[in-house]
């Protein structure tokens, strides 16, 4: 098991868990992983990215490997450009969607994805015994990379119809959420011609719009935005900018299994007999969907990582999380925000449908999700008391309980956060409602024990 490494990268509270001496030392240890430059570095708005990105320049010249610092990007503005400009790998300061106090590192590897579990575990060995690069003969040098934003979206580009958006001048809502796609979905636009409402559009690591994870429960104001402008659709992006959550033409917010299904038929659609990589906990309305197209489907662990180190070797089109990250293997196999919002422009440009009807047309399904607080000492006695009244679950990421294809409860220990996560899905909302509630008090009650 990582000690260090989360869900998402290594993560931590600034100054306390997450200190400098720890990022100058990981550095270290990421910087010998990679064993030579140039490596391109990274960060969201946080307050305390500017400093970290000192440090881990720094620690990379002491080591002998040359950097080039990029500035504010997205995390998959980073990565591409890792992949794209020729870099060694990369590192991405940030902690996505957590709190304003936290900070973390996403070290990318050459390919432009996030280095595997396996390597995570390497990374961390060599950590923990120190063994770093032998004093060079010649420091490293840090230097500038201005690149990186344009690469990013000619790359988007060129895998939509851009003349096609350019000319159906869709409106589009953009909640920024203070993050870092600040600096690239607005021009991304306004390359593709569209008529663009701006809302939490000042960088701020402090996050005072909504905070940095775009939810159903903090999205009013762009649902509101959409409505007043009559915009064709609405999307928010979280700290980073690699997840996204949209809402239709009416305002309505979609979940992120919605958003994924939508795209996945439409990219289906053009490239049948393809290959989708999603977690455990989406909904079950994917493989529907995959086979209607002579598809198929291959289920990770929760995590982007998961997704994206399995969609490498088997070349797989599309990957998802439920939580608003999806991947289009064409361009990288990671998440990201502004090429999901491209491919979601070019459904609208192609159907000529409005958004709601394009929803309205996919088979029902009802999710969600919720989160309880939960010290991790307390996780194996939840899972294993659980697996006891229901010993046919899967309990290879936290626990899954199937109750049919339909009905499913999956409780599973947060690798960024002290919660716990329940997610369901049901046949119906009642029945969701029901299974939620009952879910809840079933965790609260053997955490509480």
């Amino acid at each position: 098991m990582a000690k260090f490494f989360g869900t998402n990268g290594i993560r931590g509270v600034f100054s306390e868990d997450f200190t400098l001496e720890f990022v100058h030392d990981m550095t270290h240890a990421i910087g010998t992983f990679f064993g030579k430059g140039p490596v391109l570095i990274g960060y969201d708005g946080r307050e305390s990215s500017p400093a970290i990105c000192k440090v881990v320049s720094s620690a990379l010249n002491s080591i002998g490997i040359d950097c080039n610092v990029t500035g504010i990007v997205p995390t998959p503005c980073l990565e591409f450009a890792v992949k794209s400009l020729g870099y060694s790998g990369g590192f991405m300061i940030t902690a996505s969607h957590n709190p304003p106090q936290y900070n973390g590192i996403k070290p990318c590897a050459k390919d432009g994805v996030e280095v595997s579990r396996e390597d995570e575990l390497i990374i961390e060995d060599i950590y923990l015994q120190k063994k770093w690069l032998p004093k060079p003969t010649k420091w490293g040098v840090t230097g500038t990379e201005n690149r990186a934003i344009e690469t990013y979206l000619k790359g988007i580009i060129s895998h939509v119809d851009s003349e096609l958006i350019k000319s159906k001048r869709l409106k589009v809502v953009l909640d920024l959420g203070n993050g870092a796609q600040a600096v690239s979905a607005p021009n991304f636009c306004e390359l593709l011609d569209c008529e663009t409402f701006l809302v939490n559009e000042k960088i701020d690591g402090a996050f005072p719009g909504r905070g940095s994870e775009p939810t159903p429960q903090n999205l009013s104001e762009l649902s509101k935005a959409v409505r007043e402008n009559d915009a064709d659709l609405g999307i928010a992006f979280d700290g980073d900018g690699d997840r996204s959550i949209f809402c239709d033409n009416n305002g309505d917010v979609l979940t992120g299994d919605k958003s994924a299904l939508i795209l996945t038929q439409h990219i289906l659609k053009k490239n049948p007999n393809s290959l989708v990589v999603t977690c455990l906990n989406s909904g079950s309305n994917i493989e529907v969907l995959a086979e209607k197209f002579s598809s198929k489907v291959i289920r990770t662990k929760v995590g982007s990582v998961e997704v994206s180190r399995k969609m490498v070797p088997t070349d797989a089109l599309i990957g998802f999380e439920e939580n608003g990250g999806f991947m289009y293997g064409k361009h990288n196999q990671v998440r990201d925000g502004c090429m999901t919002l491209a491919l979601m422009l070019d459904l609208l440009a192609t159907s000529g449908k409005l958004l709601s009807e394009e929803i309205a047309s996919l088979p029902p399904s009802f999710t969600t999700k919720d989160k309880i607080s939960c010290t991790a000492e307390k996780v194996p006695k939840l899972i294993s008391t659980l697996n006891e009244e229901f010993p046919n679950s899967d309990i290879s990421d936290g626990i899954k309980i199937i109750l049919d294809p339909k009905n499913w409860i999956m409780i599973r220990p947060s690798g960024t956060e002290p919660i716990v996560r329940i997610y369901v899905e049901s046949e119906s909302q009642e029945k969701l409602d029901t299974l939620m509630s009952e879910y809840l008090e079933k965790v609260s009650s053997i955490i509480s024990r």
